[in-house]
């Protein structure tokens, strides 16, 4: 009688992204004294319960002051590329799902139709219990070109919406927190 076939069951991914992802240095993308408003943005991830995530991964890409990314895909020749700032950065969280990353406010990008996006930080997260990494993104409450940008404005949902905008605090540090599900779920896109 032949064996009796036992479905391999689904994965998630990790816990194992603090011995291979987490690079502390990383998580100052202004440490060769880039052009631009240095900030900080620090928050916390939480999963569906409100508990803390302690061994996320969240990945950073976004564009210099002058609002041009460092790659080579960004053909914006009229504005200048920042030799030190490299648009790239990687945070693990702490054990109770805290984060902070040092960086510069982007500048504004052209997204399609060439309309002005308004300056956002794009983001991934990793964690265990993803399939699948998540993509967001960090807007600036204060910034005035929120208010025509597409993918903001694309979201009718006010209390939604807001969970995509960091909010200025004390000494330049904004605060962002990330909430995998349930009550205030950050928005996700899909990509």
């Amino acid at each position: 009688m032949a064996d009796k076939l036992i479905p391999t069951p689904s994965q998630t991914v990790g816990p194992f992204f603090h011995l291979g992802m987490a690079h502390p240095e990383w998580a100052d993308l202004a440490a060769d004294d880039p052009a631009g408003e240095r900030v900080a943005i620090e928050g916390r991830v939480t999963d569906g319960d409100g508990a803390p995530v302690p061994d996320a991964i969240i990945e950073l890409w976004q564009a210099n002051a002058a609002g041009r990314y460092n790659h080579p895909d960004d053909r914006q020749e009229d504005k200048p590329l920042d030799p030190n700032f490299r648009g790239f950065g990687r945070v693990a969280t702490d054990a109770e799902g805290r984060f902070r990353v040092t960086t510069i406010k982007p500048g504004a990008v052209p997204g399609r139709g060439n309309a002005l996006q308004a300056p956002h930080i794009n983001l991934a997260v990793f964690a265990r219990g993803l399939l699948k990494h998540l993509h967001t993104r960090i807007y600036f409450a204060d910034e005035a070109l929120n208010t025509g940008d597409k993918l903001l404005s694309s979201i009718e949902d006010a209390a939604v919406r807001d969970t995509l905008l960091a909010r200025r605090g004390d000494a330049g540090v904004y605060r962002f927190d990330i909430v995998l599900q349930g009550d205030s779920e950050t928005a996700f896109l899909d990509i």
